[in-house]
């Protein structure tokens, strides 16, 4: 019997990857967290399945459930929004799996950032722009966040934010950010990316929280913050392609050119 953490993607059932769409298929058990997750994601499951919204449940209850599925020698797929390695709160699932001995596999899913960004239609990562993305989060009425790991440590560095659970914060997000990145640095908010009711804003430091306050956005969005959102056109081309920059694949005609030695 095995427990496999599955990262259902942002929402869109057809972001599941093949293996988790195979794994929740074959899976006599399905635990799935309902307020992040469609239950069109795991439609898939087998017809008498025991699928179950642990939105409701505590640790305690979701445990309970994996310990009579161990038990009966079923496996459990229990199915977390995004990737499960980001803030999927598997860490202390998996330390009670370990304390039984009750064997687990994490399968990946599509992050949050990765879905925001497709919708967005653009790279987050430009050349001589912003080469880094910071995922982190805010505190509000969640776990504390540990004493080096604030906004204004992070901002310092000029990178691409991905800031979640911040949409109810937006007030001090833009007090913290706007002496490190400007008033007018581009902002983008996406509210349950990859559901149907899918939403995106676009704004600045200085104008994004009218426009959240606006839709009413409350709870399951994102906030991408750093110069590299804006209509940025003036960029230095990436060495990966530049004809002048050649390597092992593509060497430069009559150049031989040898394999660097890592050793």
């Amino acid at each position: 019997m095995t427990v496999y953490f599955i990262g259902a993607g942002p929402g869109d059932p057809e972001l599941l990857t093949l293996k988790a769409q195979r794994v929740i298929g074959e899976c006599p058990v399905c635990l799935y967290a309902g307020s992040l997750v469609p239950p069109q994601v795991v439609a898939c499951a087998p017809e008498d399945a025991r699928v179950m919204d642990t939105a409701p449940m505590t640790l305690d209850d979701t445990h309970a459930e994996i310990l009579a599925a161990h038990k009966a020698g079923q496996n459990v797929a229990r199915v977390h929004s995004g990737d499960p390695s980001l803030y999927g709160a598997i860490a202390e699932q998996i330390r009670r799996l370990r304390a039984d001995d009750i064997p687990y596999e994490i399968i990946p899913g599509v992050p949050a950032y990765a879905a925001m960004a497709a919708s967005l239609g653009q790279e987050l990562t430009i050349p001589e722009i912003a080469q880094s993305i910071v995922l982190t989060r805010v505190s509000m009425q969640s776990t504390s966040m540990p004493s080096g790991e604030t906004l204004e440590n992070f901002a310092k560095t000029g990178a691409t934010l991905a800031i979640h659970l911040g949409v109810r914060n937006m007030r001090e997000i833009e007090r913290i950010l706007t002496p490190y990145y400007g008033a007018d640095c581009p902002v983008a908010v996406g509210y349950r990316v990859g559901w149907p009711d899918e939403m995106l804003l676009r704004g600045t430091l200085s104008d994004i929280r009218k426009k959240v306050r606006a839709e009413k956005i409350t709870r399951t969005a994102l906030i991408l913050v750093g110069p590299a959102l804006g209509s940025v056109r003036d960029f230095k081309d990436s060495a990966l392609y530049d004809p002048e920059m050649p390597h092992v694949l593509r060497p430069v005609k009559g150049v031989d050119l040898v394999e660097p030695n890592n050793t």
